[in-house]
């Protein structure tokens, strides 16, 4: 035999051992690779495969992962924009006026309310804090709001106000992740991430799940907040700058024409196909599909990204300024990306965390900070109502938990992490407009009614896309996942 001949046969032999091993044995790395697979897939079949499955499996196009799809029943909202106050803002210096807290300023808590309590830096010799700011009532609602919130006056009657949320994590990047992906630890998919999932997007040249952020720095947890965890990466969320190319290098190289960018990708496109027949991983139609999106969006986001198209007046309503990173061009961004299609998209606002540090505290940064989202949060809201896309698109307004009734012993004034009392307010989307949900005690250190945690906050979130959150799970390890794990209601009480 010639040493050619004896190569073919010896690379023959090992091929057929190796299918055999990986193909034909029932223990062993086989069967442990095909579970991972099949857990891994979004498709009907891997999802059928999994024996006692407790939810419908989700029918999806492996081919066009993000084709728009139906939830379990018609939901009330077909967008979500998530705007984040990274840090935890103070709700008793901006939604509830605790007159008692004021009366009380000074004197330590009672013993009752801090027994079995645990926080993130009070050591247990803080006095009660009485908010320095002036509340007066406005809308027909009656709510609350600070001197700091001018412009939240002109929604108070447009949103749903839920002043009993509570949380089960203070620290900011675990408790970041609980508000996104109801688990403190990175690896779950975030709840952008679930809707794509569910629902696909209506927008064939952007992504279906967009980031966009503004402040001094990024939010703590970083790109874990908008992971896809388990999910396949199609799913996760992109981060988009705010200014110029939404996202580095998506501008063909000098010299490059379209029909020559555009045979590239056919190219890489058929060497993957060919890849993904041969390994089934569907990570790799992911990397199919997002070269398809990049050269889309080559053209699609320079045209989301030139609000000079926008008239003055609006600019002015949301206070942007062309070119100028912001979190107002953030949110007129949003705007604009939901009319384009956009399924989810959240934007990240730092800094909340008013301990009483130097450049952390209530006197001085809480107002300059309310001051950089007070009038574009408020004109989001007004300028999708009055472009009819309020009903259909879920606006949220939220930190990752409040702050304590006391104050922090730093050099200036503060309050902690507080998990068991804070306030968020969400609009459009099927929820109550005007309405006032939940209260606390006096102090503002407890909920007395209307309580709702944030896995109630989640259910109720995929009710309103058209999901129960009971059976919108995934099969990853051998065990269907949920946004919700194994908690959470739908809070009827604000749904239209």
């Amino acid at each position: 035999m010639t040493d050619n001949r004896l190569q073919d046969e010896e690379r023959r032999v090992r091929d057929v051992t190796r299918r055999h091993f990986f193909g034909d044995c029932g223990i062993g790395l086989g069967s442990i690779a095909l579970t991972s697979l099949l857990g891994r897939l979004p498709s009907a079949a891997a999802n059928e495969a999994a024996v006692g499955a407790a939810s419908e499996p989700l029918r999806i196009d492996p081919t066009r992962p993000m084709s728009p799809r139906a939830g379990h029943f018609p939901g009330k909202a077909k967008n979500v924009i998530f705007l984040f106050m990274a840090g935890g803002p103070s709700q008793l210096d901006l939604f509830e006026d605790k007159p008692k807290l004021r009366e009380l300023s000074g004197q330590a808590p009672p013993e009752s309310l801090l027994a079995g309590k645990r926080f993130a830096f009070l050591k247990g010799n803080e006095k009660l804090m009485g908010s320095a700011f002036k509340f007066d009532r406005y809308g027909e609602c009656g709510m609350e709001l600070s001197e700091l919130l001018p412009h939240h006056r002109q929604i108070v009657d447009e949103v749903c106000w839920l002043r009993g949320m509570t949380t089960d994590v203070f620290n900011h990047g675990p408790a970041k992740l609980f508000m996104n992906s109801g688990f403190q630890a990175p690896g779950r998919p975030c709840l952008g991430s679930w809707a794509t999932y569910g629902l696909g997007s209506e927008s064939s040249d952007l992504p279906g799940f967009v980031v966009l952020q503004s402040g001094p720095r990024g939010p703590r947890a970083g790109a874990s907040l908008w992971s896809s965890g388990f999910l396949p990466t199609t799913y996760q969320g992109v981060p988009f700058r705010g200014q110029g190319d939404p996202i580095l290098y998506l501008q063909s190289p000098p010299g490059i024409s379209r029909d020559s960018e555009r045979g590239f990708y056919d190219a890489v496109g058929a060497l993957n196909r060919a890849r993904l027949e041969e390994a089934g991983d569907p990570e790799i139609m992911t990397r199919i599909n997002a070269y398809e999106m990049a050269f889309r969006m080559q053209t699609s986001a320079r045209e989301l990204m030139d609000v000079d198209q926008e008239t003055p007046e609006t600019l002015s309503l949301y206070g942007a300024e062309p070119g100028k990173p912001s979190f107002a061009n953030n949110c007129l961004l949003a705007r604009r990306l939901v009319e384009r299609g956009v399924r989810f998209v959240q934007l990240y606002h730092t800094n909340w965390d008013h301990h009483g540090g130097p450049t952390e505290n209530l006197d001085l940064q809480l107002p300059q900070v309310c001051g950089e989202i007070d009038r574009a949060a408020a004109a989001l809201v007004l300028d999708l109502k009055r472009r009819g896309l309020l009903d259909e698109t879920l606006v949220i307004w939220s930190g990752e938990f409040g702050r304590t009734p006391m104050g922090e012993v730093r050099e200036n004034i503060g309050r902690d992490h507080h998990v068991d009392a804070f306030t968020l307010w969400m609009a459009g989307g099927g929820v109550k407009a005007g309405h006032i949900h939940g209260q606390t005690d006096e102090l503002g250190f407890g909920v007395v009614e209307g309580q709702t945690h944030v896995h109630d906050l989640h259910a109720t979130i995929l009710h309103l896309l058209g999901f129960d959150h009971e059976r919108l799970t995934f099969r990853f390890q051998g065990r269907d996942f949920r946004l919700t794990d194994v908690h959470g209601r739908v809070v009827e009480e604000i749904l239209t």
